[in-house]
């Protein structure tokens, strides 16, 4: 028995114009290497958009590729993720579905309030198939509280179990944040846990319950995914070896750099010197910066000059990362405060007078301030529609600032 494991391929989730085909080159990529190691089947743990309704262009390749499977006679199942669910129950897999293109296997019935998951059999290999869903917020760990586990653990023969969601005992440090829920939830006595929804790369045999396995993306789906996995990839299984498959679309570069005690001027130069012999052709570089000026603004770091550089370079795409940097003037501030107004009103005091403004006293200059927060925080009346809401605001600070907008 030979299949490939994808997840979280996310077609559409870059919008960077630059960037917005690379989860279907990388969707490409894998199917074509699943076509060329004949497997027998291929597995997706949810995700496959981005979205519940992808774009046109995008969807139409994908199709193309699915339909190259189905006449290869190379079968998909799938379970939805949470960002191919949608709440309206409506979503674009409904229609691939029905179309053919592959078996979505989170099938059952409802039984006295109970979830009886029923198996979903590949004609070739005879593996027995079932799974759940995603859904946004992690709200699938309903389904498993409420699933019948007697028929699925009593089922003989090679089974496997698709799901979307994260395993506490499995998360890493990194992702405690994460909502995810027990392994005890999960039926036992599979012998393949395809994974998905955590982006993260990992094998586990774990006992009593059978090797739970996670791809991680197709494509790193943020400047921070980047910056950790350098690219995507997916498994494929073959007689009980597991084989990772990495999926190259652009070449990563990367910079962390700490800016304490170095002016603006000194960063520019240090990124531009990092840069100065590397070849970048085909190539994301990632800027990542932090730290506390010396002087001047993280604003006065001349950036534009910096990417010109890199793309002058063949660099493919340049990103930064600069919201650690902080200026001497707008270091960590502490209060004894208790309230909300009294935090605000020391926090004001504590930068007046900072940017010059003509004919304005301190006093004037915090009052001045107290209004435009005042305005700024309003919420939208009901039954007031966005435009006259933003109106209203727009108006209330033009009398604040004695400007016409």
């Amino acid at each position: 028995m030979k299949f490939a494991h994808l997840a979280d391929c996310h077609i559409g989730s870059w919008r960077d114009p630059k960037l917005r085909d690379t989860s279907t080159q990388a969707f490409i990529k894998a199917v074509d290497k699943s076509i060329k190691e004949n497997v027998d089947f291929i597995l997706i743990a949810g995700d496959l958009f981005n979205t519940s309704f992808p774009r046109l262009d995008n969807l139409k390749t994908v199709v193309g590729k699915l339909k190259q499977l189905k006449d290869l006679d190379i079968p998909v199942y799938i379970v939805p993720g949470s960002h191919d669910y949608s709440p309206s129950g409506r979503t674009i897999l409904d229609v691939l579905e029905e179309a053919g293109l592959f078996t979505n296997v989170f099938k059952g019935d409802v039984e006295n309030g109970k979830l009886r998951l029923i198996f979903t059999v590949d004609k070739k290999t005879g593996a027995k198939i079932t799974g759940i869903l995603g859904k946004r917020g992690s709200l699938e760990k309903s389904y498993y509280e409420k699933l019948i586990l007697d028929n699925l653990e009593n089922e003989s023969g090679y089974k496997i179990f698709l799901f979307h969601s994260g395993i506490d005992e499995l998360k890493p440090k990194e992702m405690e944040n994460i909502i995810s829920q027990p392994l005890s939830l999960l039926p036992k006595g599979f012998d393949y846990y395809a994974g998905g929804h955590v982006h993260i790369v990992d094998d586990k045999q774990i006992e009593g319950y059978g090797r739970i396995v996670y791809p991680g993306p197709l494509f790193p789906n943020s400047f921070a995914e980047l910056e950790k996995l350098e690219r995507g990839g997916f498994y494929i299984f073959e007689d009980g070896n597991l084989s990772f498959e990495p999926i190259q679309i652009y070449n990563i570069e990367k910079l962390q750099f700490k800016c304490d005690h170095k002016t603006p001027e000194q960063v520019q130069e240090y990124i531009l010197n990092y840069f100065k012999n590397k070849e970048l052709n085909n190539t994301i570089v990632l800027i990542r910066l932090s730290g506390v000026l010396e002087s001047g603004k993280p604003s006065d770091i001349n950036f534009k000059e910096i990417f010109d550089a890199l793309y002058n370079k063949s660099a493919y795409f340049v990103m930064k990362s600069s919201h650690a940097v902080s200026s001497k003037e707008f270091e960590e501030i502490k209060t004894d405060a208790r309230n909300v107004d009294d935090i605000e009103s020391f926090l004001i005091k504590e930068h007046l007078g900072q940017i010059k403004l003509e004919n304005l006293t301190l006093e004037k200059e915090e009052e001045l301030i107290k209004n435009l927060m005042r305005i700024l925080s309003a919420e939208k009346q009901e039954g007031e529609t966005v435009p006259d809401f933003e109106k209203r605001v727009k108006e209330d600070v033009g009398r604040i600032l004695e400007l016409e907008l």
